[in-house]
């Protein structure tokens, strides 16, 4: 802790990152789990960007939409993860405050970029299913490579400010940070200064970004469903939904623990702050460690091209024996 006068004002040189405050004693086995999450997220998106790299027959819209997610997946849990692990492991709690700008930047980028992708990929279902004729020649690969480019320019165009918002402020009482990352509101509160701007900004940003974005999707799903339900037979009701499927279950797991991180950062004073802390430690784990395993499992073509995979290793393992 720097020891400085409640009415003395310094620009931080570094941050102390608590960890889980009151559960030191368990951290050894809190982190196990969390260790094994970020080695099958890393593992997961890893292989998934493999195959969609080189199979030929999965270079259409849905699959370059899904490695856009896994890139994303994969920049969100390395940024966190690594220096989480090492807070609880290592003790190595200090960073420094350009790098703890750094992260939460990247950290923010992350987030509003997987809320754009699944709209994207919203968009891509709706002319799939209400308008196949028109698929081929409406998600070109260059109009795939400019949905590309602007989900990193509203991401990054969102985020940026929030660097000068935080850079701008003073602080006076403390440089304990009570998080296992650098979070954008967490560092907020450490300072002396007024932050009410920086309070409105993570709203707007909510509502403007992640809100907007689970509004799109919602009527792109409606559209969806009532094309859906307008097909002639049962079967082809059922292919089209289960084309949807893993798409659903993927936005049910991104936004469901956002809104009720929302709701919990609203009622912290009733909440403890480890459980606060945990659950979105977790948020940056299970979305990154779950959605290739979704896609794996519930996609046809990704689930051959990775047996695939594994039939060419284990039939190479067994040569060199």
């Amino acid at each position: 802790m720097m020891p400085v006068d409640n009415h003395t004002f310094y620009a931080p040189i570094t941050f102390i990152l608590t960890g889980l405050p009151g559960t030191e004693e368990s951290n050894i086995w809190i982190t196990i789990p969390f260790c094994l999450m970020y080695i099958a997220a890393l593992f997961g998106n890893s292989l998934l960007l493999f195959i969609i790299g080189t199979e030929r027959s999965l270079h259409e819209p849905m699959y370059l939409f899904l490695s856009m997610l896994a890139t994303d997946d994969l920049v969100l849990s390395t940024t966190t993860v690594p220096k989480m692990l090492a807070v609880f492991w290592f003790r190595a709690r200090e960073i420094s405050f350009d790098a703890c700008l750094t992260q939460m930047f990247f950290i923010h980028v992350s987030f509003i970029a997987e809320s754009a992708i699944l709209v994207a990929m919203a968009f891509d279902r709706y002319v799939a299913i209400c308008d196949p004729l028109r698929y081929t020649t409406v998600l070109t690969k260059p109009v795939i490579g400019k949905i590309g480019l602007a989900v990193v320019t509203r991401s990054f165009c969102l985020i940026f400010p929030v660097v000068f918002l935080v850079k701008r402020l003073k602080f006076c009482r403390t440089n304990l940070l009570p998080h296992t990352y650098c979070e954008y509101m967490a560092i907020s509160r450490l300072a002396c200064d007024n932050v009410t701007v920086n309070l409105w900004y993570g709203v707007a940003m909510a509502v403007l970004a992640i809100g907007l974005d689970a509004m799109l999707i919602a009527v792109s799903y409606g559209l969806i469903l009532k094309a859906i339900f307008q097909l002639p037979s049962k079967g082809a009701r059922v292919k089209a939904l289960r084309t949807c499927g893993s798409h659903v279950c993927v936005i049910l797991m991104f936004y469901t623990p956002s809104f009720f991180s929302s709701f919990a950062h609203r009622f912290g004073h009733i909440i403890p702050g480890y459980i606060l802390i945990l659950l979105a430690n977790l948020y940056v784990l299970i979305p990154p460690m779950l959605n290739p395993i979704i896609y794996g499992v519930t996609t046809k073509e990704i689930l051959k091209c990775m047996l695939k995979v594994f039939y060419r290793c284990w039939s190479k393992s067994l040569m060199l024996q």
